[in-house]
């Protein structure tokens, strides 16, 4: 079976066993078990902070440095290194995110606290996303698969974007300054033809904590270290260091990292949930975002690109396929519930994102499967790649 299947298996199992114990008598062995303080450090140098914190703050950190490292390399070698290959990805990837934040910005127009949310629905799970057509398998056309993905890594770095603009607590300049300190630190360690990854991450660490300090989300420490791993700098295995550690982050991002953040984030009461409850604004807005601007957003750039000879579909790809990947970038499911974390902290609000994001992504899996299903398969295709 594919790792790819196998990781989107393992993240509906831990969603579901939070929602499961959530709403069981352990419930509150739950909420006990997320606010357990724990400490790290060494001597006076200490952090203490809720378990939820640190995997929110700390595992994430370890995610978007993997997915830093995804965007590095496709931006020096791989298919965004070619401005004619980006560009439909990327324009997809950007009305992929306006018109999902405009739809949820217009439900929920009335509640000042409620707009933090607009970024909620504009995010994609790379991993649910690439998982479902990995199930479908020869149905979907290669070339489908790496729009599919350059969208993806393309929407991760929009949502990185939004939460160093949007989502940030009072600045520390101190810390910020000693995080760019470590960050040179790296960069000389990239002038010097370093290639060992145990210095990079030993300072890494040292550019977390300082980030967590300044008041800019710790995850984006993970970013801006991806970016100073050596791509081009090789060892004596003649394997760039980059992608080595991408290669040794793979399965604990996929198989540890992020089943233990939907576990973590998942746990909503379904006790007392009408309808009506669905179809309150923040809800609404986030699985109408998630659901329908998405495929609004990526289906509607990918047709005007195409019709006003901007860009051309990719080869063996239909219209129709271009679709089926639209409703799957509406699976927005981590990163989704990521940002939802940061733009709320009322158990309300927390409670209301779940059931978005939960309700919006599973349509969207559920009508994206079916639509890429019923789609010719590529041999309908053959003669046109030819």
């Amino acid at each position: 079976m594919n790792k790819e299947v196998i990781s989107g298996l393992v993240l509906v199992a831990a969603a579901g066993l939070a929602i499961l114990i959530y709403n069981s008598p352990y419930a509150v062995h739950y909420d006990d078990l997320l606010r357990m303080p724990v400490t790290i450090g060494i001597g006076e140098l200490v952090l203490t902070k809720s378990l939820l914190h640190f995997i929110n703050d700390g595992l994430m950190a370890l995610f978007f440095m993997y997915v830093g490292l995804e965007i590095k390399y496709e931006f020096v070698k791989g298919n965004l290194s070619k401005v004619s290959n980006a560009i439909l990805p990327a324009g997809a990837a950007v009305g992929g995110m306006a018109v999902p934040a405009v739809i949820y910005a217009v439900i929920n127009m009335g509640d000042p606290t409620a707009l933090n949310g607009w970024a909620i629905p504009a995010a994609t799970d790379i991993a649910f996303a690439l998982g479902i057509l990995a199930i479908l398998g020869r149905r979907v056309p290669p070339a489908l698969k790496v729009f599919l993905l350059t969208l993806a890594i393309l929407d991760d770095l929009g949502a990185i974007i939004v939460i160093a603009m949007f989502y940030t607590a009072d600045l520390s300049f101190i810390s910020i300054g000693l995080a760019f300190a470590g960050l040179g630190v790296l960069a000389i360690f990239n002038f010097a033809g370093v290639t060992r990854i145990s210095p990079y991450m030993l300072v890494g660490a040292f550019i977390w904590l300082a980030v967590l300090k300044s008041g800019v989300h710790a995850t984006l420490a993970g970013v801006a270290i991806a970016m100073l791993i050596p791509l081009k700098r090789t060892n004596h295995y003649d394997v760039p260091p980059l992608k080595i550690m991408e290669h040794s982050m793979s399965p604990w991002v996929m198989f540890f990292i992020m089943p233990v953040f939907a576990f973590a984030n998942a746990g909503v009461s379904l006790k007392g949930i009408a309808l009506a409850d669905l179809f309150a604004a923040v809800p609404l807005g986030i699985a109408a975002g998630l659901f329908l601007g998405k495929q609004i957003g990526v289906f509607g750039t990918v047709f005007a690109f195409t019709k006003l000879g901007i860009s051309s579909l990719p080869a063996g790809v239909s219209y129709r396929h271009i679709y089926g990947a639209a409703l799957l970038a509406g699976i927005g499911f981590t990163m989704s519930l990521f940002i939802g974390a940061l733009a709320f902290s009322d158990p309300v609000y927390e409670a209301q994102v779940r059931i978005g994001v939960l309700s919006g992504s599973i349509l969207s899996a559920i009508v994206g499967y079916f639509v890429l299903r019923t789609t010719p398969p590529v041999q309908s295709f053959s003669v046109k790649e030819e």
